[in-house]
């Protein structure tokens, strides 16, 4: 090779972006990637200690089977986080969901039965407890309300049994839908593209402080890159049911909605107090929403005293309590505001 042509290649080399020389610039972007790497190692030290493989034995449905007089035993495992002390943890409700036997170890090897204090397949979280000699690790809960598009996230978990496994990205966006496997539509969800595998269900996703800001629950696959979290505004919800009640009972109204934005001249014209509401899709025969007359294109912006802007917020507010309770239902049929009374009834699986 030419020694001046080579020489200009060791030039335009320390020349990043095809700019100056600025040793400057290259130091700012070691001290960012020092300042990143940094942040997900303490982090990922915060919160893997938390961090347990769920282990589950499940009966295999005899259908399943070749030979229906030999039921065999079949075993998963999981992912989850102790977020007390005293040992309660969160996880996925399709990990646990009809388990005959759950076991979870601890990160040092210790190993312990774990009871299903409550399951709500509706959000896909489940609640377990174990019983330990001695305090355990804890995972500090975050506020995935304030979180943005770009911040940095981490997942931990036990990806095909590997314990706590690491892998980082960015939240890629906010808002998603994800159908749980009940049939009910979870809102809210945060996107990732830090890498999730099986077995990685359950475990927390993590910001760059080391709080808990969501519970990783999928992975399209085969794509690469498209990961799914329930916020922890959710799962802290969830768990406060489940703790008092061991269960969820909706109230139900019959309706397949999804959040949508609300027209500005609707907005001011009717000065409404949200943006979005529940775009009612279907209304099912013969459920407390056909008989109240709501009709697919609706737009539900209030229920009962309370502003409704998303199907999340619906769904929190479809209580045991609200079930046979006569409650207005505001909403916006083309460009009219409408009030409506609706008595809902109890919440068949995975029904709005």
């Amino acid at each position: 090779m030419d020694y001046r042509l080579a020489t200009s290649f060791r030039e335009d080399a320390q020349r990043p972006y095809g700019g100056q020389a600025t040793g400057a610039l290259h130091d700012d972007e070691m001290a960012l990637f020092d300042a990143y790497s940094r942040a997900v190692v303490s982090a990922s030290e915060k919160v893997s200690p938390s961090v347990v493989n769920i282990e589950v034995r499940q009966q295999t449905p005899r259908g399943a089977l070749a030979d229906p007089r030999q039921p065999r035993d079949t075993r998963g495992s999981g992912s989850g986080f102790i977020f007390t002390s005293d040992g309660f943890i969160l996880t996925n409700s399709h990990v646990v969901h009809g388990a005959l036997d759950v076991g979870v170890t601890m990160p040092d090897g210790c190993q312990f039965p774990a009871q299903i204090i409550g399951d709500d397949a509706d959000t896909d979280l489940a609640l377990l407890k174990i019983h330990a000699p001695t305090l355990l690790p804890v995972a500090s809960l975050g506020n995935s309300e304030v979180i943005r598009v770009g911040q940095l996230a981490i997942a931990i978990g036990n990806p095909y049994g590997f314990q706590c496994t690491v892998t980082a990205g960015v939240v890629s966006a906010l808002g998603r839908s994800l159908r749980s496997t009940s049939g009910r539509l979870i809102d809210n969800i945060i996107q990732t593209d830090a890498a999730l595998n099986p077995g990685n269900s359950g475990g927390p996703l993590v910001n760059a402080r080391g709080e808990v800001i969501g519970v990783n629950t999928a992975a399209i696959l085969p794509a690469q890159g498209i990961c799914f979290a329930i916020p922890v505004h959710t799962a802290a919800f969830v768990v406060e049911r489940l703790l008092r009640d061991g269960k969820i009972t909706r109230a139900y109204l019959g309706v397949d909605g999804q959040t949508a934005p609300i027209h500005t001249r609707i907005v001011r014209f009717h000065n409404l107090p949200v943006t979005r509401g529940v775009l009612v899709v279907s209304v099912e025969e013969r459920s407390p929403a056909a008989r109240t007359g709501l009709r697919a294109g609706d737009v539900v912006i209030g229920y009962g005293d309370q502003p409704v802007s998303s199907i999340d917020e619906l769904h929190r507010l479809l209580t045991e309590e609200q079930v046979l309770v006569s409650v207005p239902v505001t909403v916006i049929r083309g460009a009219e505001k409408l009030t409506r009374e609706i008595v809902p009834t109890t919440s068949p699986q995975g029904a709005p």
